[in-house]
């Protein structure tokens, strides 16, 4: 690979993940889940505690995406693992599901109120498509 090509992935990459990272940030910031999830489960004290496990997620799941490690687990440390992952994503669906009304807030204000299925729409064909795309291109069989 050229020095040229390696400064175009490079560039990319870190687009890539500026892109994902703000999304990500955003997600939380705008929809409050991390302050709803906190009120589901009556655990204001610990907001703390659900940041710091955000930030270390996301640090760690990036670091496991690079390094590409094996780990070695029996099933009975993979169990709680699960469990709580499990807990964990399916209160983040409860508290995303209660804050969910943004996209007819959206609909209004971009003046297409009548049409919010076909806003919908979009953005379920826009997520099927980049997906098979990936998958297409990208995941090696």
């Amino acid at each position: 690979m050229t020095t040229i090509n390696v400064v175009i992935v490079v560039f990319i990459g870190l687009a890539g993940g500026l892109a994902v990272g703000s999304g990500f940030v955003a997600f939380l910031t705008i929809f409050g889940i991390i302050p709803r999830l906190t009120q589901l489960t009556k655990t204001m004290k610990m907001v703390r505690y659900y940041e710091w496990a955000i930030v270390l997620g996301a640090v760690i799941g990036a670091a496991a995406t690079l390094w590409d490690p094996i780990l070695a687990f029996t099933p009975y440390i993979l169990l709680p693992i699960g469990l709580a992952s499990g807990v964990f994503v399916g209160m983040v669906a409860a508290a995303l599901t209660e804050v969910l009304n943004v996209l007819p807030i959206l609909a209004k204000r971009i003046g297409v109120d009548g049409q919010i299925v076909i806003l919908l729409m979009a953005i379920v064909f826009g997520k099927i498509f980049g997906s098979l795309y990936q998958w297409v291109y990208f995941v090696d069989k």
